[in-house]
């Protein structure tokens, strides 16, 4: 059998995302491999979680992306789709209205999906790491507008939640702190409960830490180099980070913030490590997708 594209977009917080991934099916292991990734740094929560809405520009400026994307889906010949659109929209007032005119220019339907879902479609990225199934583990994936946290336990996802802290909020101080003492609160009862030593880090500002820490493939980076890092990099200024660490200016405005909540995270959990491999919310879109036409395709199948 040839391989299959399948795409994802995640019209996330501070970037918009498009993954198109081949896979080729097999009786046992499927082989995956990214075809496209492209990140665009629209920063739709800068508008949305400081003025309520998305502004008319900001909103022309998506729906020109999308267009670019729909004929990148035609090009590649890509099978099935979805788009997930996270923080910025679900908080906006006229996130319907957007997602009405984006239906009516390029015919993509996009989905306002609420935290848990995204928790939940983060956590399905896992199957590209090989994890210890006698180990108990939390996904952490730290967004622009909110932050994914997902409890897996021997093998088996015991529950998900989504917290509204994120790097964008933090960068506009539209970060409520009750929010921060229920996210530590959970994570302290989650230490009591369960010996957790490692995070699955997830999201665009830990992947970077990770390199700029050096970590080599297949290791772990501690909380001990991570907190030594975050202050490092603290002292700069954002021009400063930008020229040193050649760091993009949407990154550079916002990566301490992201290693402090992954810092805090790990102190109040008891955890030690984190793992970081290249996952987010597009691996676990493409996942579902490619689980929905499996499916799909065994029942035809069996038709036959």
């Amino acid at each position: 059998m040839e391989n299959l594209q399948f795409a994802a977009i995640d019209i996330g917080s501070n970037a918009v995302r498009l993954l198109i991934m081949s896979v080729l099916p097999h009786n046992s292991d499927e082989v995956f491999s990214k075809t496209l990734l492209i990140r665009v740094p629209l920063r739709l929560g800068q508008e949305s979680f400081v003025e309520g809405k998305i502004s008319d520009s900001k909103a022309k400026k998506l729906i020109r992306l999308m267009k670019a994307f729909k004929h990148l889906l035609k090009v590649y010949d890509v099978i099935d789709y979805r788009v997930c659109a996270t923080a910025a929209m679900r908080e906006a007032k006229n996130a319907k209205e957007l997602v009405r005119e984006i239906k009516r220019e390029t015919d993509l339907k996009v989905e306002i999906i609420d935290g848990q879902e995204e928790a939940m479609i983060i956590y399905e990225s896992h199957f590209y790491y090989n994890l210890n199934e006698h180990h108990n583990y939390i996904f952490v994936d730290v967004g622009g507008g909110s932050t994914e946290i997902s409890l897996l336990v021997n093998g088996e996802l015991v529950q998900s939640k989504s917290y509204k802290i994120g790097t964008v909020r933090l960068l506009n101080n539209k970060v409520d702190e009750a929010e921060y003492d229920i996210l530590r609160q959970d994570m302290t009862e989650l230490k009591q409960q369960y010996i957790i030593n490692d995070i699955i880090a997830s999201g665009g500002n830990i992947i970077k830490l990770n390199a700029l820490a050096k970590v080599r493939k297949d290791r772990k980076l501690s909380l001990e180099t991570l907190e030594a890092l975050n202050e490092e990099l603290s002292k700069y200024s954002v021009d400063e980070l930008i020229d040193k660490f050649n760091l993009k200016p949407d990154r550079a405005d916002i990566i301490t913030l992201a290693g402090s909540i992954y810092i805090d995270v790990a102190k109040n959990v008891g955890a030690k490590n984190f793992v970081v491999p290249k996952i987010g919310l597009i691996d676990g879109i493409i996942h579902l997708l490619y689980v929905k036409w499996k499916e799909n395709y065994s029942i035809k199948d069996a038709d036959v």
